[in-house]
């Protein structure tokens, strides 16, 4: 496939006042970086974590690591400087908080052309509004549209609780409208989708659960708030060694000559078809690109 996929399977959020755990954040076995300048840092710290997060994302040492700055929104009285820090260090994303439609990442998008942000500087954004859900369809498009920059949509479901008084209960079910709505409209601007947090983190069986049905669902990945979760949600979000072998066993099928034009064929009693050969080469990138990570 000529599509490069980066494992997205675990997004930690580190405050950026904790110079220790920006620091401890270079050796964690995660695949995304959350570096925070919002919700997980007090008004009084929120100039100190900004200094902090751009001197550890300047400096470097996060290896492998896709490293994403969460600004304070534009509305708020940090958000300016959080944004013009943000291009100062660079990193790979930066992360646009309650995004209520495409007109909060479009504005993001042509600042960071005025401050001179490097193209390699991409979006991604907060899905936590009452608002958002219902523009999910238009708020997706962004990422068909190169100069938006939009690369994956991060639920904000402890957010989405309390903006529409929906409560956070076990399976989830009065928020599965929205995640799935969420994940249909990720599919649709060809962009990855991160599944929320789970807040419960001492409740390792309750989190795996979650991890299965975010993965069940089509999520790429999960947000998370405590390393000790990194592990199973990595389980939850790679594929199998199974889902692998069988992957490149129909498609080595499917590539053999006398299958060209064949559209299903029978592999091991089964009819399989080409789309799950196409499935099967998604399976297969993201096994590589998780072992090439290793």
């Amino acid at each position: 496939m000529s599509e490069i996929f980066k494992p997205r399977r675990s997004a930690l959020y580190m405050p950026g006042s904790n110079a220790r755990a920006l620091e401890k954040a270079k050796t964690l076995d995660v695949d995304c970086l959350l570096l925070d300048l919002e919700d997980a840092v007090a008004p009084d710290a929120k100039e100190t974590a900004r200094q902090q997060i751009v001197t550890a994302v300047s400096e470097g040492g996060y290896g492998e690591r896709e490293v994403v700055i969460r600004i304070n929104g534009l509305d708020t009285v940090w958000g300016d400087d959080d944004l013009k820090a943000a291009v100062k260090a660079n990193p790979d994303a930066i992360l646009v908080p309650k995004v209520n439609g495409p007109a909060d990442l479009q504005k993001v998008a042509h600042l960071l052309s005025m401050h001179g942000a490097s193209s390699s500087i991409q979006l991604w954004a907060m899905m936590e509004t009452p608002e958002a859900m219902l523009n999910a369809g238009a708020i997706c498009a962004c990422g068909r549209d190169p100069e938006v920059r939009l690369s994956c949509f991060v639920m904000g479901t402890n957010d989405l609780a309390k903006e529409t008084r929906a409560r956070l209960v076990p399976g989830r079910a009065v928020m599965m409208p929205w995640l799935m709505t969420c994940v249909a409209a990720a599919r649709v601007g060809g962009i990855d989708i991160l599944d929320g947090v789970y807040n419960a983190f001492q409740d390792a069986e309750g989190f795996a659960a979650e991890c299965a049905q975010g993965a069940e669902m089509g999520m790429d990945g999960k947000t998370l708030i405590h390393p000790k979760q990194i592990g199973s949600c990595h389980t939850a979000f790679s594929p199998t060694e199974d889902e692998v072998t069988w992957a490149r066993k129909i498609n080595e099928i499917f590539d053999l000559p006398e299958n060209a034009s064949k559209g299903a064929i029978q592999v091991d009693g089964k009819m399989v078809e080409r789309l799950h050969a196409d499935m099967g080469k998604r399976v297969i990138a993201i096994a590589d690109a998780i072992a090439a990570r290793s």
